[in-house]
């Protein structure tokens, strides 16, 4: 469905500080901030800690911290949703005053009754509009009042959903909403909006798990004559067997997928992907996402999140990654290494990204360049092509991969041999290991006295 971007758009991402970041909302984060950044608009970041009990400083810095990880940048200070509580009750006090809300004085016996009522006449339990039009004379000693507004009762509210299209609802399935609880305390409802209009947001792209609620945010826009942002409700993310994602299907939190090594251009190619298209490319950096983000390609179907798929564009994009950068990466994992044995990795770091999906495996991998290691007892065939092999690389004074290759290609010849023949045992005396990168690659890596040394020991063994 098409919108209109004409003017400078501002979209924001409001997660709650109860936990980490979840992936999910890692999603609606980035789609949100590719929408500005696509339209030149701006994107803004706003904590919903209203609910005191539940929020940390820590999850606090888990968001501000896994948002930074992906690369997704505010244009604004964060707006803390608690510090203007006070500023949400004063506005709902004046819709009070302007006949568009009221106090509500029910007791919570009262509210049960009406519930149980609903349920036997076999309808949706709902305030019933009690105090709507009583006067507040009437409020029985005791009791606080909390304050509803005064919804439509006829009627429709209608949705015109960038993704979904229009959705509408019946207004008499809606009753009078809390804007204000009894204990002086705005809603979530009455916040959000708030802070929206204040925030001067035009676009939210969010969950459909928040489609319900969006029509309650439209009548209160409705009701403090507020423009209304244009919303679209994007399907929640599955696990691989189609349910909806929980626990059971992995790692939930953004920091949990930079801990299982992935890169963050991975983690947000394949977020982007969940939900969004364009056309057949799986593989589209930050710069594309950027010029090619439009709500037309967000689709409704829900979409599952293929651990398989994010392993092998993680593979992508650690092999186009840069060697310092990856050993920059690497070397908080690793603990205290000589400069030697950096500068060994940044020279096998070609060779050991190409074999690595994540960080998890360079790391697993990287320690043909640190571990010492006994090799294991050779036969005499092995050794006396591991001495013909030392023989020959002991005069080569060219130690690059081309020549290495070169030299030790024309000594299988020489000794009438298939190259496994000398591959596989000098693989062996190296690095102690079958599967390795190439070993020209790690004879360059070790250079030319540690790679002798290695044979040497391996011979004397």
């Amino acid at each position: 469905m098409s919108t209109d971007f004409s003017n400078k758009i501002v979209t924001r991402f409001a997660p709650s500080p109860t936990g980490f970041l979840h992936i999910g909302g890692a999603r609606t984060a980035l789609f949100n901030w590719l929408l500005a950044r696509h339209y030149g608009g701006k994107f803004v970041l706003r904590i919903e800690d209203t609910d005191r009990e539940r929020s940390t400083q820590e999850a606090v810095d888990a968001i501000f911290n896994g948002l930074k990880w992906l690369g997704i940048t505010w244009d604004e200070e964060p707006v803390f949703q608690f510090s203007r509580v006070n500023h949400h009750v004063e506005l709902a006090k004046q819709l009070v005053e302007q006949g568009k809300a009221y106090y509500c004085y029910c007791t919570p016996e009262e509210l049960e009754a009406m519930r149980k009522e609903a349920l036997e006449k076999g309808l949706s339990p709902k305030y019933n509009g009690m105090w709507r039009d009583r006067d507040p004379k009437d409020a029985p000693a005791g009791v606080k009042p909390v304050i509803r507004l005064k919804t439509p009762q006829t009627g429709e509210t209608v949705l015109e959903d960038i993704v979904q299209g229009t959705v509408k609802v019946a207004n008499d399935q809606l009753d009078d909403m809390i804007l204000v609880r009894s204990d002086g305390t705005p809603t979530f409802m009455l916040s959000v909006c708030v802070d929206d209009h204040d925030m001067g947001v035009t676009h939210v792209i969010r969950g459909d798990d928040h489609l319900t609620n969006t029509f309650r945010h439209i009548q209160i826009f409705r009701a403090f004559g507020w423009e209304i942002p244009k919303y679209g409700h994007i399907p929640l993310i599955h696990g691989p067997d189609g349910a909806k994602l929980s626990k059971r299907h992995g790692a939930l939190g953004v920091e949990a997928y930079r801990d299982m090594g992935y890169l963050p251009e991975a983690v947000c190619n394949c977020l982007l992907r969940l939900g969004w298209s364009h056309g057949d490319d799986e593989i589209i950096s930050r710069e594309q996402a950027i010029e090619w983000f439009t709500t037309e390609s967000l689709g409704k179907s829900a979409s599952r999140l293929d651990f398989s798929k994010l392993a092998n564009l993680n593979g992508h994009y650690m092999r186009e990654a840069d060697n310092n950068r990856l050993l920059d990466l690497l070397l908080p994992m690793l603990g205290e290494i000589s400069d030697e044995v950096k500068s060994r990795l940044v020279r096998g770091m070609n060779g050991l990204k190409q074999r690595s999906k994540t960080m998890l495996e360079l790391k697993d991998l990287s320690s043909i360049y640190i571990d010492n290691f006994k090799p294991a007892d050779l036969d005499e065939n092995t050794k006396e092509i591991l001495k013909s092999v030392y023989e020959k690389l002991f005069v080569t004074d060219v130690w690059t991969e081309q020549a290495l290759e070169t030299e030790l290609r024309d000594l299988a010849k020489q000794m009438d041999l298939g190259f496994g023949k000398i591959a596989q045992p000098l693989r062996s005396v190296l690095t102690g290991r079958k599967i390795t990168p190439s070993i020209f690659d790690m004879l360059v890596s070790f250079g030319k006295k540690e790679s002798l040394d290695r044979i040497s020991s391996a011979l004397v063994g």
